[in-house]
Order: C-alpha cells, then sequence, then structure tokens
C-alpha cells in the first residue's frame, strides 16, 4: 500500500465523474471512492488502484507485476489526477469563475498514445460515443492482462501500426478515423511522432495539425489532457461557442487571455459551470 498526498480543495465527485463518463470497458473503472486502471509498461504491467479518502492522503494499491516500476506507475498516477498542482494560484487568477468549484483539476492522462488514440476516437461524437469506440478497440486490439480475468491493456501502438483499416472500420468508425490511428500508430512507432509534452505548446499543437486526420480541436484537446497543459483554451469548441454568443473564436481567445497562464482550468470552469456569462460590455 502506498499513500500519495496532494493540496486542497480538490472536487473528487466532479474528478471521478469526469472519468466515469469516459470509461474505457477493460481498461478502468471509475467509482466514487475507488478508481481502478490498468497500467503498462516497456517490461511490467498490472492494475492500480487507488482509493479515495477524502480530504487525507490518498490510499494506492499496486499488483504484483507493477511493483519493479511502483515510483514511474505513482509519478503517472499523480498527473493523471493533477495531484502536484497548487490551487491558490489558480483561484487567483480566475476569481469569479472559478468560485463555484474551487477545487476543479485538470483530468490528464497515464499514457500520451493512449490518450491521443482516445483523442482522435472522440472527434465529432458525443462522450458517451467515443467511450464506447475506445472500449470496443479495447476489445479487438488489447492484450489481456496476465493473470486478471477481465481486464485488457490499452492497445499498444505496435498493434494498431499493423493493424487493417478495413477492421478498424468494421467496429463502426470511418476509414479516414481508422486511417488517422494507424497512420499515427506508425509515426510513433519509428519515432517520427514525439508525444512528450514540448517546450512551445502552440508549436506542437501546430506540428500535431499538420498530421493526416488531426484538426485543431483534437490537437488542442490532446494538448490539454496528454500533455496537460495548464493554458490551452479551445474557442472552436462546440459548447464554447454556445457560452459566448456572438463572439467569433478569434474574439473568444482574446477574452480568455484574461486567464493565462491557466486558460485550460478556465475552460473546464466554463464547461462545468451552466450559469456563467461573459461579460458582454468587455466581449464587443
Amino acid at each position: 500500500m502506498y499513500t500519495i498526498d496532494y493540496r486542497g480543495p480538490y472536487d473528487w465527485p466532479w474528478m471521478c465523474g469526469f472519468l466515469r463518463h469516459r470509461t474505457v470497458e477493460g481498461v478502468e473503472i471509475i467509482n466514487d471512492d475507488c478508481l481502478m486502471r490498468v497500467m503498462a509498461f516497456d517490461n511490467a504491467e498490472g492494475l492500480a488502484t487507488i482509493h479515495i479518502t477524502g480530504h487525507g492522503p490518498l490510499q494506492v494499491t499496486l499488483s504484483d507485476g507493477l511493483l519493479p516500476v511502483a515510483d514511474e506507475a505513482l509519478a503517472r498516477l499523480r498527473r493523471w489526477l493533477d495531484l502536484d498542482t497548487d490551487p491558490q494560484p489558480i483561484q487567483q487568477t480566475l476569481g469569479e469563475l472559478a468560485a463555484p468549484k474551487p477545487g476543479l483539476r485538470l483530468p490528464g492522462c497515464v499514457d500520451p498514445f493512449e490518450q491521443l488514440i482516445r483523442a482522435v476516437l472522440g472527434q465529432l461524437v458525443s462522450v458517451a460515443m467515443a467511450a464506447k469506440l475506445t472500449s470496443k478497440l479495447v476489445q479487438a486490439y488489447g492484450e489481456p492482462l496476465d493473470g486478471e480475468p477481465g481486464w485488457r491493456r490499452f492497445p499498444d501502438a505496435q498493434t494498431l501500426a499493423a493493424a487493417r483499416w478495413e477492421e478498424i472500420k468494421a467496429l463502426g468508425m470511418s476509414k479516414m478515423r481508422a486511417d488517422t490511428i494507424i497512420h499515427l500508430a506508425q509515426r510513433y512507432v519509428s519515432g517520427e511522432l514525439i508525444l512528450s509534452r514540448p517546450a512551445d505548446v502552440e508549436r506542437g499543437i501546430k506540428a500535431l495539425m499538420a498530421l493526416p486526420g488531426i484538426g485543431r480541436w483534437t490537437a488542442s484537446y490532446f494538448a490539454l489532457r496528454g500533455w496537460q497543459s495548464p493554458d490551452v483554451f479551445l474557442p472552436d469548441d462546440y459548447a464554447i461557442k454556445l457560452r459566448f454568443p456572438g463572439m467569433t473564436p478569434a474574439q473568444i481567445r482574446r477574452y480568455a487571455e484574461r486567464w493565462a497562464p491557466w486558460r485550460s482550468y478556465a475552460l473546464l470552469h466554463i464547461w462545468y459551470n451552466h450559469g456563467w456569462q461573459p461579460d458582454q460590455l468587455i466581449a464587443k
């Protein structure tokens, strides 16, 4: 048993709800007081279980297969749940926008390649449909977790790089999306696609947009969660545009500059604060 500390406040009901709506069958189980998911490394794999105790440190259990890489596994879990962030500077910058949910954190990921594929599968579909498509991909291409019946690894890049587009398309997606998944996997295997967070995030987003099948929304969403960049905003997002009626994406982007360097958190607060409205005098 391991413990992970963090700075409060932390809105665990919100975080668990966010992750639960995106649950991938076979890879993770998200409850209000317990999070379980498969973790895989080059030479290790297993299950990580996080017990939420309330306001105190988290209790973490790693299956035997993860014990040799326990330090890295715990570090990935910290990034996944944004546990190293100090919420005070964010609240000071966001002001009234953050007041309803002062403990809101930025959900990250445990593996950037997995998150990139999940972002592609989330293009132009509902959250529920994205989770369903991802679960189908896992069942078709994910290797069963040794000694853990019912659990699977998220498909690795080598497996997806060798897949046929017809088989992926048959899971319920377009040929273009199937081609994108295969192409990204091939680029990742060859070393052409580096998914570590770049020093210049905006340049990194533009580099992702140069890849076939990756638009600004997908690249920005991956930067938000795959890189866990704290200062990314999505002015082209459908839900965001609804919250800024009469404003163009360029105007929305300028409006959001007031929340730098925490625009990723501002984005989440706007998504989940349905009563918030922009200051129209300033907006125009």
